[in-house]
């Protein structure tokens, strides 16, 4: 368990001795490990040249807010065991793929993806096989 002193030291480069500032901590790592890089989404995939993007949609297709300020609020509640997939799901696409995304940004690409199939797709989606067989 840390220390308080560990918890709130300061975060500028402070410390300087003299100044009554409490020096930073330096933390020492047993060996160093090797990290995969890691890199956050792009909030909006690139186009090609044809005019769609990575997945293949053209540009009117359904997008996900991406990383901007949320005006709106919904909560959705899950069991223990579908939050236990949804952060696997995260921290599955951090290790293989290099991809750092939060729960929301998972869900709302999930949404986006059921909405625009639900669209394409209607009676025939997966969204409407899935709630019909329930």
């Amino acid at each position: 368990m840390p220390a308080a002193d560990d918890l709130f030291r300061p975060t500028s480069p402070a410390g300087r001795p003299g100044t009554g500032e409490p020096k930073p901590v330096e933390h020492k790592s047993v060996e160093p490990r090797a990290e995969a890089a890691v890199r956050a989404v792009p909030d909006e995939p690139e186009a090609d040249v044809d005019g769609t993007d990575a997945r293949g949609r053209g540009g009117s297709a359904r997008r996900p807010s991406g990383r901007v300020r949320h005006d709106e609020k919904m909560t959705v509640y899950v069991t223990s065991d579908e939050l236990l997939d949804l952060e696997h799901a995260r921290l599955s696409l951090r290790r293989a793929h290099g991809l750092a995304v939060d729960r929301g940004r998972l869900v709302r690409e999930a949404v986006a993806m059921v909405l625009e199939d639900f669209e394409a797709h209607g009676q025939d989606s997966a969204l409407v096989r899935r709630l019909t067989q329930e």
